[in-house]
């Protein structure tokens, strides 16, 4: 039983992961956790917020 619920509450995480990203990719975010998402380039490859999205 504790191996179904175990199952249940990763699925629900990446369900709810999988929304996010495709709600923010719908709003146009071109890097998703980019604080400037919206104007970033699409060329950050692990920003840290010093991507030059401005």
């Amino acid at each position: 039983m504790t191996d179904y619920i175990v199952i249940a509450v990763v699925a629900l995480i990446v369900g709810c992961a999988a929304f996010y990203i495709i709600r923010q990719k719908k709003k146009g975010a071109k890097c998703i956790g980019c604080p400037d998402a919206k104007t970033c380039s699409g060329n950050c490859s692990a920003c840290s917020g010093n991507c030059g999205c401005h």
